[in-house]
């Protein structure tokens, strides 16, 4: 995180560019620092959107929930009585999958009414029962409050060490809730509506982990992030030197003028920002080893499992 605030940078680039440099930036009524304003905090947004910046790479760990709870059913009825209890069920009904004796597959909550000790589910029960065990198992998860987007390949099982399968694709997802095969040993996941979403239904409390970008690419005095700046000593986790040029840039593209030395020399610190923001792997010229445990690469022609 730069200590770079947002005043200087725009007092950097517009002692570059010529132009009166303000005081303020925030609140300030001419019209060219207005846009200037605007101009930068797009300028944040784009490069938020550029790379995997090591800054906003956040990991994210959350626990499985369930809950085992009777109930009497009815045939050919959405609506489920009795329950033993309905703790846990009643904020957030819809993201609990249900499963059990005469329970369709693929079944959800619609909503609880934990004064009468009922809920509708979404598909009607197949068959009548009291007491039935049913087990209510959280399948959707709300996404981290400044959630942009999931870094690819690192949704994981935490407790049963597997990686999760995913994400899947609607065509996919819908096959496995709805066909004759819809589970397996590992977990399959489908980020939907805004939320994290799992399949199947597990009776089980593990620990599940991924990482995502942050949006919130700007920070206050006191470190609090925010996704914009909206106070003069506000900061920024980019090179300074990269949103100054960046600022130049867009200043000029607004304007009309011509952009191509402004634009190569954002171009060339861009890249070298994107290379020193994290490392970089040591690249081989020999083959690369393989990573996987037991393939067709380790599987003799005969013998096998003598």
């Amino acid at each position: 995180m730069s200590t770079t605030t947002l005043l200087q940078l725009v007092q950097q680039a517009t002692g570059e560019l010529g132009l009166a440099v303000p005081t303020t930036v925030i609140g300030n009524t001419n019209t060219d620092v207005i846009q200037i304003l605007r101009l930068i905090n797009a300028c944040g947004y784009e490069l938020q959107r550029k790379w995997e910046w090591q800054a906003l790479t956040t990991e994210y760990r959350f626990s499985m929930v369930f809950y085992s709870y009777t109930a009497t059913t009815t045939d050919d009825s959405t609506t489920i009585s009795a329950m033993s209890s309905t703790t846990g069920l009643t904020t957030n009904p819809t993201y609990f999958s249900v499963t059990g004796t005469g329970i369709a597959q693929d079944t959800y909550l619609d909503s609880v009414n934990a004064g009468a000790s009922t809920a509708v589910l979404s598909l009607a029960a197949t068959a009548s029962g009291t007491a039935i065990t049913l087990t209510f198992s959280q399948t959707r998860y709300a996404m981290p409050s400044a959630f942009d987007r999931l870094i690819d390949k690192t949704d994981w099982d935490k407790s049963k060490h597997w990686e999760m399968l995913g994400p899947e694709t609607g065509q996919q997802w819908q096959w496995l809730k709805s066909g004759f095969i819809s589970t397996g040993p590992r977990l399959r996941f489908r980020v939907l509506g805004d939320l994290f979403q799992v399949w199947p239904p597990s009776g089980v409390d593990d620990t599940l982990g991924f990482e995502y970008v942050s949006r919130n690419w700007a920070a206050t005095t006191a470190g609090v992030a925010k996704a914009s700046f909206t106070v003069d000593t506000d900061t920024c986790i980019y090179p300074d030197r990269l949103v100054v040029l960046f600022l130049k840039k867009k200043y000029f593209e607004i304007k009309g003028f011509d952009t191509t030395a402004l634009e190569r020399d954002y171009s060339a610190e861009l890249d070298l920002a994107k290379a020193n923001d994290a490392g970089s792997p040591t690249l081989s010229m020999n083959p690369r080893l393989s990573e996987t445990l037991l393939g067709w690469g380790q599987i003799p022609d005969s013998g096998y499992g003598s």
